[in-house]
């Protein structure tokens, strides 16, 4: 990483900022599994929720050929119930 070179010197501290009060900033709430997802999410998250969800019930299906059709549209309508729930603040039932 470059650094800027000056031909100033370095300017001395203030003697009174070292006496004012240390301001600690607000502390924001640590998310939880109940906290909605931000709105905009992406198209790419939500396809990548889709596979995840798509693969476990192929897992269920001991991947047995020709049901990869049905476990990605279960999996699509699945994630949009999720999103559309968390996206009003309700919990998925």
């Amino acid at each position: 990483m470059a650094t800027r070179r000056t031909d100033s010197p370095p300017a001395k501290p203030d003697q009174t900022a070292a006496k004012a009060p240390i301001r600690r900033a607000a502390r924001s709430k640590p998310k939880t599994l109940a906290d909605p997802p931000s709105p905009a999410m992406s198209e790419q998250a939500r396809r990548t929720m889709i596979a995840e969800a798509a693969y476990y019930h192929a897992e269920r299906r001991g991947f047995a050929p020709g049901g990869e059709e049905q476990d990605w549209l279960r999996a699509e309508a699945e994630v949009d119930v999720l999103l559309k729930t968390a996206a009003h603040g309700r919990r998925p039932q």
